[in-house]
């Protein structure tokens, strides 16, 4: 927290694995974040086996709606979540009980007015249409590197035209493509062949100015945060 604040960043985003050894920590956060002046967003858990319908009822669910009891106590609005919908990989039934998923934790994050970001992981924007047609208050965190993977094409561009009002959040990482989680490398930026330079100035020309986060280890931020700034100016961001 210490270094992002000294980097001028403005916020971090807390990952709550566990939210019951979390609670542990809930007065250290507030302390940092009232020290340092910094904000807090929220990464959610993974799901586990995607498709589970038990483990995902009896303890990811659990955690996500104890997860969004602790956010408020630290004054935070955004959570991204891992549910995997890609349906080359997650059968029919399962994509269904998914819907219904997502209508309870929507329901839930609305009450304590948090915003909730589904992050893609594979999917293509055909294959959130039918989920975001269904769930008019989900929204997207968009993860420029997981869609890097399984396509041609960063599959980036596809989601800010289809759904530039749904991206609330920006996960940025690099990576050399591939069709398997191995090749999710998490590389500085620049070091592998998302096209950030193409990506950046379409997420202007939709007006985008919601947070960004970097998905490095502090060390790496810290040696990368100039080239994005440099890649976002040149894009027409105002850093």
């Amino acid at each position: 927290m210490v270094l992002l604040n000294e980097l001028g960043l403005q916020f971090a985003e807390i990952p709550i694995t566990n939210p019951e050894k979390f609670l542990g920590y809930i007065e250290n956060y507030q302390d940092l974040r009232d020290d340092l002046g910094l904000y807090y967003l929220c990464h959610g858990p993974r799901e586990g086996d995607p498709n589970n319908a038990d483990t995902l009822e009896n303890t990811y669910l659990p955690k996500l709606m104890q997860i969004l009891s602790i956010m408020p106590q630290l004054e935070m609005r955004l959570l991204t979540i891992h549910l995997w919908l890609d349906p080359r990989f997650v059968v029919p039934d399962l994509v269904a009980y998914k819907v219904g998923f997502l209508k309870r934790v929507l329901q839930r994050a609305g009450d304590s007015d948090i915003t909730l970001c589904l992050e893609n992981l594979s999917e293509t924007t055909e294959h959130l249409a039918p989920i975001f047609g269904a769930l008019p208050s989900l929204n997207l965190t968009l993860d420029l590197g997981h869609a890097q993977l399984l396509s041609d094409k960063n599959t980036s561009f596809g989601f800010i035209e289809k759904f530039p009002d749904r991206i609330k959040h920006i996960h940025l990482h690099d990576n050399l493509g591939g069709d398997s989680q191995t090749d999710d490398l998490h590389l500085p930026v620049g070091k592998g062949v998302v096209d950030f330079g193409g990506i950046f100035p379409r997420l202007n020309q939709i007006g985008y100015r919601g947070t960004m986060t970097l998905e490095l280890k502090p060390e790496e931020i810290s040696a990368n945060l100039d080239t994005v700034k440099q890649l976002l100016n040149v894009s027409g961001f105002k850093i």
